[in-house]
């Protein structure tokens, strides 16, 4: 059998530094990059038929009158261009960058990929109801755990789920990826994910007071995450296998979707082992024989 609280601490360790990363990343460059949903503007994925140096696309397009010029490397054929402009047809905004690109660099092909465009209001508006959606979903599940199981595990629960969320949006930071709807759409996914999987584990928890009234707590745990964790590894690893293939054949489009899918599987199961079921024991540590 595994001993798994053995690793608490240092797991917990381990959490707290991520989030200290992701704070010190957060102020040293001042804040989330939000795609065009949320600060508004409009944004095209462009591939070119040979790599192009960033900062001469940013020297044409300014030259051009594009305000607020920002670009993303995706590869080395294919950039991301945000410009501040808001327009209705996002099509012909994205044709006249091309057409901006085309003739300072005429001997270089351009193929527009994508094309989004959002007004400043409707992208602030967006952003305010993907938080509240995110806050009413933890809400929902804390009060589904509390009546369900106790509050401790309700605790446990919630701190799991939030510490999912805060992982892959310090990932994105680090990693210099925009939060774009998708992302908080993969978040509200992985909220259910990974409470699934602590809800199983907990419920295995509960059956085992009943069953082992001589062990500790820390005992009846450890027994009940061994006994889950055959189950856990396969749903996970069935997952990964089906967001893997998004990763490798989805495309730019799919990219962060799949991303903060991948990061939110492989840190929903290790909270749902490591942060919910020892957040829960810290409530009880001196209720051992209560806990059901």
């Amino acid at each position: 059998m595994i001993d798994f609280l053995k690793y608490r601490y240092f797991c917990a360790l381990f959490s707290l530094l991520i989030l200290v990363a992701g704070i010190s990343a957060y102020v040293y460059k001042g804040g989330f990059d939000y795609s065009v949903e949320f600060t508004g503007g409009t944004q095209v994925l462009m591939r070119f038929s040979e790599p192009i140096d960033s900062n001469k696309i940013k020297d044409v397009l300014k030259d051009k009158g594009f305000q607020g010029v920002d670009l993303r490397e995706f590869s080395k054929n294919e950039t991301l261009i945000k410009v501040q402009e808001f327009s209705s047809d996002a099509q012909g905004t994205g044709e006249r960058i091309q057409s901006a690109l085309n003739e300072a660099l005429p001997n270089v092909k351009t193929e527009i990929l994508q094309t989004d465009s959002v007004g400043p209001a409707a992208g602030a508006t967006l952003k305010y109801d993907s938080i509240k959606a995110v806050l009413i979903a933890l809400l929902a599940i804390m009060l589904y755990i509390g009546i369900r199981f106790k509050f401790a595990y309700a605790i446990g629960a919630i701190v799991a789920l939030f510490h999912d969320a805060i992982v892959i949006l310090v990932f994105f930071l680090l990693i210099n990826r925009e939060i774009s709807i998708d992302v908080i759409a993969a978040i509200v996914a992985i909220l259910g994910y990974s409470i699934n999987d602590t809800i199983v584990i907990f419920n295995q928890i509960r059956e085992n007071v009943k069953k082992m009234k001589t062990s500790s707590i820390e005992e009846v745990v450890n027994v009940s995450i061994n006994q889950t964790l055959r189950r856990t590894i396969l749903t996970s690893f069935s997952t990964s296998l089906v967001v893997l293939s998004l990763i490798i054949f989805g495309g730019e489009a799919l990219r962060s979707l799949s991303l903060a899918l991948m990061i939110g599987i492989i840190f929903g199961t290790y909270s749902s082992i490591y942060i919910a079921s020892p957040v829960m024991l810290l409530f009880y540590k001196d209720e051992k024989n209560k806990i059901a």
